[in-house]
């Protein structure tokens, strides 16, 4: 399915089968020479047929079309290697991009190792750590290899037709997040940095990372310009940009106090147990009905918060017997 939202702007909706995310945006912009196209959807047949479609439905020749990839995460990257074929320029950050060259092509890669021995001492057992890994879309959907991909810096600006897209480094999703912004129209391609009826898991497993307090910054960041409209990875546009940046900081200060509250009076606990005990947006009446995909995610962010709250002096973090517990200040 495919509509125009602007002129030779169309916005093409890929399925995510039993993924609560249901679908994924991606964009196409139409110009004389090279059209760009902006994420795709996962590396599966079902994501590759609704973007074919909507590409003969639009007329777009994707020899004459180059991609630009948001972030690194499979549901944005994941059939990069159908533009790679075709001779595209695959733009992201140089950041994002060495994630995505060095995951792409291998579901067995070292990598996903070091992410088990990372994720484990925040309380994962061995078991539900290979059961989230196997269960992660970025695992089972890898793209196709993907072999070079054009760094952007921050203020770079990529030309399309009548649109002059400005590179606007957004961390915090990701570490190499980037919007796109066009002055003229006043539109903001917002990947997953800005989403309009649910909020960017913000996961991190590095305690050294400062994943919240980034993405806390990126949000001011895009508060400056002037966004009329912002088209977000997942489901629906956002007309009110910065009323849409007060609710998530709002959020993430709730979630905050939640986990305060949960670690008042308690032992140490790890970044698992204090996540059981604070509230998800998961049609599941308790923790252990959860998915443990969810979990990892839940997990990871609530690693971010908790280091967050560490760097403002408001909770404390153990390491003992390589596990990582966490106790109110």
């Amino acid at each position: 399915m495919y509509e125009e939202l602007l002129p030779n702007i169309y916005r093409v909706k890929l399925p995510l089968p039993n993924n609560p995310l249901k679908e994924i945006n991606s964009y196409v912009i139409l110009a004389k020479t090279r059209n760009l196209v902006i994420d795709t959807g996962l590396n599966r047949q079902e994501c590759a047929d609704a973007l074919l479609a909507g590409f003969a439905g639009i007329g777009v020749d994707i020899g004459k079309t180059d991609l630009f990839l948001t972030h690194m995460h499979g549901d944005h990257t994941g059939l990069a290697g159908l533009f790679q074929t075709a001779g595209a320029a695959i733009f992201s950050s140089a950041v994002d991009g060495d994630v995505i060259k060095r995951f792409s092509g291998s579901k067995t890669h070292s990598d996903w190792e070091e992410i088990k021995n990372l994720s484990q001492p925040h309380g994962f057992t061995a078991n539900e750590n290979d059961a989230a890994i196997e269960a992660h879309p970025a695992h089972k959907y890898a793209p196709e290899k993907i072999e070079a991909i054009t760094a952007v810096k921050d203020g770079d600006c990529i030309e399309v037709g009548d649109y002059s897209l400005r590179c606007i480094f957004t961390p915090g999703h990701t570490s190499g997040h980037v919007c796109l912004y066009d002055s003229a129209s006043k539109i903001l391609f917002a990947g997953d940095h800005i989403l309009g009826d649910i909020t960017p898991n913000l996961s991190q497993w590095k305690v050294e990372e400062t994943r919240l307090a980034d993405y806390l910054g990126s949000l001011d960041k895009i508060a400056a310009y002037d966004v009329r409209l912002v088209l977000p990875g997942h489901r629906s546009m956002v007309a009110d940009c910065r009323a849409r940046i007060r609710q998530l900081k709002e959020h993430h200060e709730r979630r905050n106090g939640e986990i305060l509250d949960a670690l008042s009076g308690c032992p140490p606990l790890s970044a698992y147990q204090v996540a059981s005990r604070i509230s998800w947006s998961i049609d599941k009446p308790c923790w252990e009905l959860f998915p443990v995909a969810q979990k990892w995610f839940a997990t990871g962010e609530t690693v971010a918060h908790l280091c967050y709250l560490r760097d403002k002096g408001a909770v404390k973090m153990m390491v003992r017997q390589d596990k990582v517990e966490w106790i109110r200040a």
